[in-house]
């Protein structure tokens, strides 16, 4: 995610969801320090904090019904990355920052050339049962049923993987469940030679691309994904349960996505994908599937993967929601729909090309210190309609955009504020919670200034501050309104990737009215507001201290014996831990003292937002994950480790069981004491 400038203090990453790497922006600056040295008025300005009522006029003008129409504006129709529907919402989001009434002080375009995969329009993928003679048995469907108008629509991308290269391999059939590299294994020790087959896969549990990549290594030949309604439908699967009469994915439904395991171009990689960039070799790409791969819905899994021979049958945590008992393979039963001698091939066209995108970046001037910058965005590109992801979460960045360049224009954004802080952004009450706060707790409260400050927490990789908090070690928040979670098993939401991602989709099934989004709307509008207009920043440093102790008694419980055998102390460990939380309390302390002011000093006030902001930058480690790209964050780093401890000591641990060599645990473990006893230093007070 490039372009966007170089000294941000604060990063906000408000998707709903998560695809490539195209985003539009809203940077905000922070209101601070205008020198003005025959004038002492302004040493008055900057020890005035956030006035609540500018929050409480912001949430007022958030409308639902402005979200709903942005969000049909938007999702009208497919706007695949680079593609025309794409560029066209770039028109549409600078029109709209740049209106004289409503728009910001200013919208630019920024153009890149990024690496990206596409089917062949002319030769549709496919997976085909093939008979001794040559025939075809079976073949998948091209793409989704025309259920409604919206999948009828020409620029409906057929599903593909991403990335995945051309070819049209051929073998028996095996079942992998999710394709880890553990189901492999098991496969082998269920006595299955896995050369030269073909393995049906279902989404979860590894990555996309992992799936391919695991079976590449036991010599699996080609790969099909599916989406099975054990793991997205709550079980249902007939065409009378589904899309158009609930939520649940249809059978004809397939999931696309980039099986990519890294994050940014990746011709490209450390560097913006520039015309003047240098560009890798396409054969050093790595993290991306080396075989044919192709996903499908599970009307089609289910024809191949219910008349798979073998035996035993797959175990009770493979079998899933196709109506019938999973067997493992390989190849077909002879009492099934296919002769045991039939083989399934993977007919892949895909082809990779370099074409021009463009980031979109609105700007609103901080008056007082616009060197410092609050960014906030979401991506813009969509596998099809892409009605909830992305769209949804630019359907309401354009809203809170709206009422920020409003507030802009009538002044209101640059009125000093006179109000006491208050920490808060719980408090934004939802549409339809009759007076519940976001966090679910009564509130009577007509204001929406309530609890505690930002906590700093684990964010993953799969979304767009991917490289923010894992690269650069910018905090990073992910702001989403999701579903129920122990009213249903699905691991996303049922149409995620797939025609049936459309505004109806939405406005039927997920969010009647669009109070949900509204509420999105007002608590990102919060925090953006108070991020850039808060005299001292809301972050509380001390849950990271309790985070690290949690990290560091999971490594206890779990490495201690091991580590004492090979002489490894985990003493200092503890005692960085000890020392960052003791500064921590200290930072605290200082902030508290600083509140009771009257008129604090501006330069304490931006030496404690200093330490505040830099506090993240301080777990960076370039060289701590030499074989992961942009992977620099030493305590949120992805692990393979089911441990949730420190990821690189994880595991090393987990390897050194298998290799010996503990010395890279030893390794790893100074890593982390080292970038903990950094983080301490940056947050303890500057000696006098």
């Amino acid at each position: 995610m490039a372009g966007c400038g170089v000294r941000w203090q604060y990063i906000l990453g408000a998707a709903l969801s998560g695809a490539l790497l195209l985003t539009a922006g809203i940077l905000l600056g922070h209101y601070a320090i205008y020198k003005e040295p025959q004038t002492p008025e302004w040493l008055h300005s900057l020890s005035r904090d956030l006035d609540p009522a500018l929050l409480e006029d912001f949430m007022n003008q958030v409308e639902a019904a402005r979200i709903g129409q942005n969000l049909k504006d938007l999702s009208s129709k497919p706007h695949m990355a680079t593609t025309k529907g794409d560029e066209e919402l770039v028109q549409l989001i600078l029109k709209a920052w740049r209106d004289p009434q409503t728009g910001l002080d200013s919208a630019m375009e920024g153009q890149y050339e990024v690496f990206l995969s596409f089917p062949d329009p002319e030769k549709p993928n496919s997976v085909a049962v093939v008979m001794e003679n040559g025939s075809q048995a079976f073949i998948s469907q091209e793409t989704e049923k025309n259920l409604t108008a919206d999948q009828a629509d020409r620029d409906v991308v057929k599903p593909y993987a991403a990335y995945a290269p051309p070819g049209n391999p051929k073998g028996k059939l095996v079942y992998a469940n999710q394709g880890k590299m553990s189901d492999y294994e098991y496969l082998v020790q269920q006595g299955i030679d896995l050369n030269g087959t073909i393995a049906i896969t279902r989404y979860g549990g590894a990555g996309r691309a992992d799936k391919a990549i695991n079976g590449a290594k036991f010599g699996v030949v080609g790969v099909v994904v599916y989406t099975d309604p054990g793991d997205i439908n709550d079980g249902k699967a007939s065409a009378t349960e589904t899309y158009p009469y609930s939520w649940y994915l249809p059978p004809s439904g397939v999931e696309r996505g980039s099986y990519n395991s890294h994050f940014g171009d990746l011709l490209t990689p450390y560097y913006p994908a520039k015309g003047f960039t240098y560009r890798i070799p396409e054969d050093q790409i790595t993290g991306i599937p080396p075989i044919p791969t192709q996903p499908i819905g599970f009307e089609d899994a289910k024809t191949l993967i219910c008349n798979l021979a073998g035996n035993p049958v797959a175990e009770a945590a493979w079998q899933g929601a196709l109506g019938c008992v999973y067997h493992l393979g390989p190849g077909f039963r002879q009492d099934g729909l296919f002769p045991n001698s039939s083989e399934v091939q993977v007919n892949v066209h895909n082809y990779r090309r370099i074409n021009t995108s463009s980031n979109v970046m609105g700007l609103i001037r901080g008056s007082v210190e616009p060197d410092r910058y609050v960014l906030y965005g979401n991506h813009r590109d969509s596998w099809v309609h892409g009605a909830i992801d992305p769209s949804s979460g630019t359907a309401v960045m354009l809203e809170i955009s709206r009422v920020l360049g409003k507030m802009v224009k009538e002044g209101k954004l640059r009125a000093g504020c006179v109000c006491v802080f208050y920490f808060l952004w719980w408090g934004v009450k939802h549409g339809n919670s009759r007076g519940r706060s976001v966090s679910g707790q009564k509130d009577a409260s007509p204001t929406y200034c309530l609890p505690p400050p930002f906590s700093l927490g684990s964010l993953g990789a799969g979304s767009d501050y991917a490289s923010f908090i894992h690269y650069l070690g910018i905090t990073s928040m992910d702001i989403a309104y999701t579903y129920d979670r122990s009213k249903t098993s699905a691991r996303i939401y049922p149409a995620y990737h797939t025609a049936f991602d459309t505004f109806h989709y939405a406005e039927t099934f997920i969010d009647p009215g669009f109070t949900s989004h509204q509420t999105v709307a007002r608590t990102a509008g919060n925090v953006l507001i108070r991020l850039a207009d808060a005299l001292i920043l809301p972050l509380n440093v001390s849950d990271y201290g309790e985070t690290l102790q949690q990290m560091y008694s999971v490594a206890r419980e779990a490495f201690q014996a091991d580590l004492t055998h090979h002489n490894i102390s985990l003493d200092p460990l503890w005692a960085a831990i000890n020392r960052f939380q003791a500064a921590a309390a200290g930072l605290n302390q200082r902030i508290a003292n600083l509140r009771e002011e009257a008129n604090p000093s501006p330069l304490d006030v931006r030496m404690v937002n200093d330490q505040l902001m830099l506090l993240e930058r301080a777990f960076l480690n370039p060289r701590a994950f030499p074989e992961k790209y942009y992977y620099s964050h030493v305590i949120m780093a992805s692990r393979s480790s089911s441990l949730a401890t420190f990821p690189g000591l994880a595991d090393a641990y987990d390897n050194a069981k298998e290799d010996g060599l503990w010395g890279e645990v030893h390794k790893q473990l100074t890593i982390v004491i080292q970038v903990i006893e950094n983080a301490a230093s940056i947050l303890e007070p500057v000696a006098e």
